[in-house]
């Protein structure tokens, strides 16, 4: 005969053994209601008073819902696809905050992509599209991208971030690179520099075109006479030194360089320093991002600020307005950069 103190009493059923019915009945309403209480979809379709109701009851249950489950059920999930082109690169890290921080408020988390070569962009879409992603951005489309017209057929909810599609028929949120290179140009310009140049980004990249383009439009704009222009095979420190190499090795030696990203100043640093010049007294440089510790080398440098985090908080904000099936055609949001002014630029020698 067991004892009362031998006696096991029931555990609490554990989180994974909790159902969405069990939460219905602990909340006194129906498993519709807490279907959609617990849906950041439709949410919105739940009175504030039931919704808080059905929350209390999921926590205090310990509930957890089955992701898995409800993306085989439904055909999404509460992930979004994220396509990058170069992780490493400063300029993603407060991209992607921006994007965590509008995600994160409707309950849905980042798959992140790295697609360093392009070739291998459908393939990795296709692994994100495995996943039941409901979204995606992408900061990866280049001129023409075969992957633009892939992901429309799919009509997975997608927008683009730092880079537009020429075809518009993807939305996209970009900063405004033409107007970044006019403030360039016009600081250089009032410091009496005529002969500027630029070391501009990938051509095949709508930022590296838009660059340039918006380079010679500042030119022609303060009557200047065009510039050099030296095109560099990626964003990176590597290929600013090897275009900084052949922007000097042709005559005239330019008074200043406007650099198409600050990655690719410092290789344009590089170069200079070891060919014996300095900045800014032989030769001003600017960059473009603002990146992080560009404030800390020697000298500073003079760049142009984009509103990063804001790029990716609006690029999710409008996808996340295609997955809610708002109305709108896609369109491009085009954000103001600003001129930070440090000691890479000087006045011109008398």
């Amino acid at each position: 005969m067991t004892s009362p103190s031998q006696r096991s009493t029931p555990s609490p059923a554990s989180p994974a053994a909790v159902t969405i019915r069990d939460v219905a009945q602990a909340a006194g309403v129906h498993v519709s209601t807490v279907s959609r209480a617990l849906d950041p979809n439709r949410r919105q379709l739940i009175s504030a008073e039931v919704l808080k109701q059905v929350e209390a009851a999921a926590r205090r249950l310990g509930y957890r819902p089955n992701r898995t489950a409800s993306a085989l059920r439904t055909g999404r999930s509460n992930f979004i696809g994220v396509l990058l082109p170069d992780i490493t690169n400063s300029v993603f890290p407060p991209i992607l905050e921006g994007i965590e921080a509008s995600a994160s408020a409707r309950h849905y988390f980042m798959l992140i992509a790295n697609v360093r070569d392009a070739a291998n962009g459908k393939a990795v879409l296709e692994r994100l599209l495995a996943q039941q992603v409901a979204g995606l951005i992408m900061a990866t489309v280049t001129r023409d991208d075969p992957l633009v017209e892939f992901v429309t057929a799919t009509g997975l909810p997608t927008v683009l971030v730092n880079r537009a599609d020429d075809s518009g028929r993807l939305g996209a949120v970009v900063s405004d690179d033409r107007l970044a290179m006019k403030f360039a140009v016009d600081h250089l310009a009032q410091l009496g520099h005529t002969h500027i140049a630029h070391l501009a980004g990938p051509q095949l990249s709508p930022t590296g075109l838009g660059r340039r383009q918006g380079f010679e439009q500042a030119l022609r704009d303060r009557d200047l006479p065009p510039g050099q222009i030296v095109e560099c095979t990626a964003y990176s420190r590597e290929a600013g030194r090897v275009a900084m190499q052949q922007l000097l090795s042709s005559a005239p030696r330019p008074q200043a360089v406007v650099c198409c990203n600050d990655l690719v100043a410092l290789g344009a640093y590089d170069v200079m320093h070891a060919a014996g010049l300095r900045v800014p007294e032989d030769i001003s440089i600017t960059g473009h991002n603002d990146m992080p510790l560009v404030d800390l080398v020697a000298p500073p440098l003079t760049t142009v600020r984009l509103p990063h985090r804001e790029l990716g908080w609006r690029a999710a904000e409008m996808m996340f307005d295609l997955i809610l099936g708002k109305p709108g055609l896609a369109s491009t949001v085009v954000l103001r950069p600003e001129l930070v002014i440090r000691a890479s630029t000087a006045a011109r020698p008398a």
